[in-house]
Parts: structure tokens; sequence; C-alpha cells
């Protein structure tokens, strides 16, 4: 019985155990199952994986895309590029191998969400330094998009907030969310951009799908920006992680 599965600390909202439960009605794997494992530390996973021999497969999210890495016996170069895990392979010889399928779903679904002809000349903000933001770095870079990351506290070549002006937001038509501001149940809140300068050129993608248009969203298309939500970022990703597992 093929056991599959989702590592974190606080996994209410999570949408991978309905996407795969559907996913296996769909294939007909009856004996298919993945579980939800919220874990209070990363040292918890060695008594996980004991009590369940049948794992064949684990997607990881905050707090431990970096933590679970020395439990693993190899990193592929994708985690290794972005710096975090998100899905864990199980070989048959009981090595624990690392991928990021996060900057894969996320450079996918950027193709679709950008006009090409827009692509040779686009540049980004990405709001937020962290784990997310490592990723949609990666994938940026992919496609040639030149970026700033910014931040409360920018470090190195970072830029903060408060020095977003309207000719930096002018020629960084793509804003990427992967802050957590604005997610269920706090959907009034917003990364604090000055959104009086966002227009019709602008293109506002925010990695959360939980609601499916958030403040951040909401006050772009007021301004008349195109928006798009992370649903399908989480889709794409996925669907990497079941290739993952099934090769």
């Amino acid at each position: 019985m093929p056991e599959f599965g989702l590592l974190g600390r606080s996994l209410r909202h999570s949408f991978s155990q309905t996407y795969f439960s559907q996913k296996f009605h769909n294939l007909e794997l009856a004996d298919h199952h993945y579980e939800l494992f919220e874990l209070a530390t990363m040292d918890e996973l060695p008594g996980l994986l004991h009590q369940h021999p049948n794992l064949r497969g684990l997607n990881v999210t905050i707090p431990y895309k970096e933590q679970v890495w020395p439990f693993l016996n190899e990193v592929a170069p994708s985690a290794a590029r972005v710096g975090a895990v998100n899905v864990i392979e199980f070989r048959e010889d009981g090595q624990l191998i690392g991928h990021n399928t996060d900057y894969v779903g996320f450079r996918e679904s950027l193709r679709g969400f950008l006009p090409k002809a827009k692509l040779p000349e686009m540049r980004a903000l990405i709001l937020g330094s962290g784990g997310a933001s490592k990723a949609v770095e990666v994938a940026l870079r992919e496609l040639n998009i030149g970026y700033w990351v910014v931040s409360r506290n920018a470090l190195g070549a970072g830029l903060t907030y408060e020095e977003l002006t309207p000719r930096l937001l002018q020629d960084h038509p793509l804003i990427v969310n992967t802050t957590p501001l604005g997610t269920t149940p706090n959907i009034e809140e917003c990364p604090p951009i000055p959104y009086p300068y966002l227009t019709s050129q602008h293109y506002l993608y925010d990695l959360i799908y939980n609601p499916t248009e958030t403040e951040f969203m909401k006050r772009g298309a007021a301004a008349g920006a195109q928006t798009k939500n992370g649903f399908e970022m989480l889709c794409l990703q996925a669907e990497a992680a079941w290739q993952i597992w099934n090769r």
C-alpha cells in the first residue's frame, strides 16, 4: 500500500492532500494514500519513517524545507540551486533524495502569465526574502528576467519597502509576492508597496492561493494590472513531484 505525504508544522490550510487524493482517484489507484504529517520538530522524522515503511514520497513545506537537509542522503541539483527541498524521493535502496519543484512550478506558470513579447525586457520585484523567494529567484534567472529582492530589512543587494519609488515600480512591471501577507485568515493584510503607482502595465503574481484573490491582487486589479494567484504553480509543482516519485 504505497503511502505519500506532506511534512510541515501546521497543515490545516494545505491543498496537497486534496490534490493527490483526487489524483489517485482519477488514476484508479485505490491502494495509494496521502497523509498530512505535522511534526513539532524535524527530529521526529526518523521515527515517522520507521512507523511508515510504505512511504514512497514526501512533500515538504515550511518551516522544514531547509531543516530537512541533514536527514537526506543526497540533494538533487534543483534543490541545491534553490537552497530548499520541497520533495523527497524514496529510492528502492532506501536512499532519500531531496528535490525542489517549487521553482519549476513558478517558472512554467509565469511563462503562461506574461506575454511572450514582453519577456525580453521584463524586470521584476520579488517581495520577501524567505525560502519561497529563493525559488522565484532561480526561475527568474532561468527566464533571464532581472530582479530586485524587497524586504523589511534588506541585506546585500536588496531593497527595503521604503526605497520603492514611482520610477522603480515603473521600471519593474512584474511584482511577485512571496510573503505570507494576505493568507487566510488574515486576508486584509498585504505587502507595504506604494500601490497608487501601479498601472495597467503591471503584472502582479501572488504565490498565495487561499484566498483566491488576495488584497495584494485586489489593489493591483483596481489599478488595471494583470493578476494571478499561486494555484497553478501549486498544481505544476505537485505534478513535477509525482513525476519524480514515479520515474
